[in-house]
């Protein structure tokens, strides 16, 4: 997908010291129009990196906590439009500037909340107004921030080897906020936008104060696990006894626990139900878990079905039905092994405990 690009305003940053001592300061080089952009160098620097940006897969409800790529949406209190909310109004303002006046002057307030995040870098930030070729009724606004390159150095002759690069910058981990989101070519939502950033800071996100993100799947699952439990127990207790009371207070210590124990609290029927209404909206859901030292991974849906659960003589034991197994990467004398009867394994384990 092409653009043809309407504005672009490129700002140089410079930051001296660290953290709360850092002293960061801006300048405006240019604001390009289009026949300008088209004759620039940038136009080669950035060549691609667009279609790159509205290409790149997002997820409404992200399988893992730390994504590089997020959904965001502009928040809206209940009976109010989207122009009550002044991250909208500026992406809006920007994103329909018809002079380079304008936009420059819409540029300037990106960047000036964008200096006072906490952890600002040094580089270049740029504030782009672009409409797709295919789709001229659908303007876009592209922020894009690269970070100073360290050590980055050029060849230069025999007897000096290289040149060091001040102030280099490159597109390999460009930053970027595109606006609106794009779910598919031709259709836009206007509420909604695409950050990306690679890194693990979060900085480039915390300037738009008036954005928020969707649960990733992993809190999501959390919720409701937690409501399906409640449910399910909390029926078994008096109303304010001390029991209830200790389960609540076993649930919140287990809702922040990144390392959770087997709680035997619901059996196979009780578990398969609750799995069951994951599953319904989320057939994919995946199961983790750890067996001593040995990791399983599989499908929420295989649980009861297909991978079991029991305890032979106080310890665990994980079944796993399969119409084949395979081997991948390394190999061992397992891989020859011809199983046994499932009778026999479980007499072995029930031994066990009287020969320790």
């Amino acid at each position: 997908m092409d653009f043809k690009i309407n504005f672009l305003s490129f700002y140089v940053i410079q930051v001296e010291g660290k953290e709360e001592q850092a002293s960061k300061q801006y300048k405006h080089f240019q604001t390009l129009d289009t026949e300008e952009y088209e004759e620039s160098s940038i136009k080669d620097f950035l060549d691609g990196e667009f279609k790159k940006i509205v290409k790149r897969k997002v997820e409404r409800h992200p399988k893992a906590e730390q994504v590089p790529t997020k959904l965001g949406y502009f928040i809206v209190e209940p009976g109010h439009a989207l122009d009550s909310n002044p991250n909208y109004n500026l992406f809006h303002r920007t994103r329909f500037a018809t002079t380079k006046e304008e936009f420059e002057e819409n540029s300037e307030q990106f960047i000036n909340a964008y200096l006072d995040t906490a952890a600002v870098r040094g580089g270049a930030f740029l504030v782009v107004s672009a409409v797709p070729r295919k789709y001229f009724d659908h303007a876009f606004v592209f922020i894009l921030k690269c970070d100073f390159e360290p050590k980055v150095a050029s060849i230069s002759d025999e007897s000096t080897l290289i040149r060091h690069v001040e102030m280099a910058i490159t597109t390999k981990n460009m930053k970027s906020i595109q606006y609106p989101y794009m779910p598919e070519e031709g259709m836009v939502e206007e509420s909604e936008l695409v950050i990306h950033q690679a890194s693990h800071a979060r900085y480039f996100e915390d300037f738009l104060k008036f954005i928020d993100y969707n649960e990733p799947m992993p809190e999501i699952m959390k919720t409701q696990v937690m409501d399906m439990v409640r449910e399910q127990v909390s029926e078994t207790f008096e109303a304010e006894s001390v029991e209830l009371e200790q389960f609540e207070s076993d649930m919140e210590l287990w809702a922040t626990s990144e390392k959770r124990e087997l709680q035997e609290r619901l059996d196979t029927h009780q578990v398969m139900e609750a799995a069951a209404h994951i599953v319904e909206h989320t057939p994919d859901a995946e199961l983790k878990m750890k067996l001593g030292e040995t990791e399983i991974k599989g499908l929420l849906a295989d649980f009861g079905e297909n991978i079991h659960l029991a305890k032979v003589n106080g310890r665990y034991v994980a079944l796993i039905e399969a119409e084949s197994i395979l081997f991948e990467k390394g190999a061992s004398p397992i891989e020859f092994h011809k199983p046994g009867d499932l009778h026999g394994i479980i007499e072995k384990i029930s031994s066990k405990k009287w020969e320790e």
